[in-house]
């Protein structure tokens, strides 16, 4: 019996390790255990390159000059739980923002704690930094403690700052943008070069200068006419 086992325990043995002597041989040789290498892994797509980005829309001078309080009033509705706008009001959690346009950012409310991030970033509240802050307080001054995340909106923008400016004045709004001239627009209407166009009516200038131009002289065999006048030859 004690035999018999052994036996069969020995071919059982056996068996497993030319399966396993199998497996090791294949993986070596099919290079199983290996990921296949890719040279390009996928292929991109390449997309048309926008110059310039992405259409940032009117420049803050145009929106400003037609801003209006009134609407920047209800956008500034959500800003009420923090804020006070009215002279003389409290700080609250944020501070009171009377008259804040052109004023030293983090140093306007007197008594107010405010981060490090806004009275240690220098500058005043202008236009331009007041648009920056209300699109992304946090991207403006990173660590402020306020929690607001922005008005996306340029236009809703420019109407909380008409209505902060209509809440303790501020400096004139900074003209809008004028667009550039057409280099080549008038390029090719008459008159517009230098020199005379054929078929325009000449200027008192081009008549003066053709009267004073040196007149053509009668020839040597020229005959004089009846009349007096010069007469060429055939």
């Amino acid at each position: 019996m004690d035999d018999r086992f052994n036996t069969a325990a020995g071919w059982v043995l056996f068996a497993g390790i030319v399966a396993l002597g199998g497996s090791i041989v294949s993986g070596m040789y099919f290079a199983a255990d290996k990921h296949a290498h890719i040279e390009e892994p996928g292929f991109f797509i390449q997309g048309e390159a926008e110059e310039g980005g992405a259409d940032a829309g009117p420049d803050l001078g145009t929106l400003l000059a037609a801003a209006d309080p009134a609407a920047g009033e209800k956008v500034f509705a959500k800003c009420t739980a923090c804020h006070t706008v009215n002279q003389g009001g409290a700080n609250g959690i944020g501070p009171n923002l009377y008259g804040i346009i052109g004023k030293p950012i983090g140093k306007h409310a007197a008594g107010f704690a405010y981060s490090s991030a806004l009275s240690d970033h220098g500058g005043d509240w202008s236009y331009e930094n007041l648009d920056h802050w209300l699109a992304n307080p946090r991207g403006f001054a990173n660590g402020t403690k306020m929690s607001f995340a922005g008005l996306s909106k340029p236009e809703d923008r420019a109407n909380v700052i008409a209505f902060l400016k209509a809440n303790g004045g501020g400096p004139d709004y900074p003209a809008p943008a004028v667009p550039e001239a057409d280099a080549a627009e008038g390029a090719d209407a008459p008159g517009a070069g230098p020199g005379p166009v054929e078929g325009a009516e000449a200027g008192a200038a081009e008549a003066a200068g053709a009267m004073g131009a040196d007149q053509p002289v009668a020839g040597d065999g020229a005959a004089a006419s009846n009349d007096g006048g010069a007469k060429t030859g055939a």
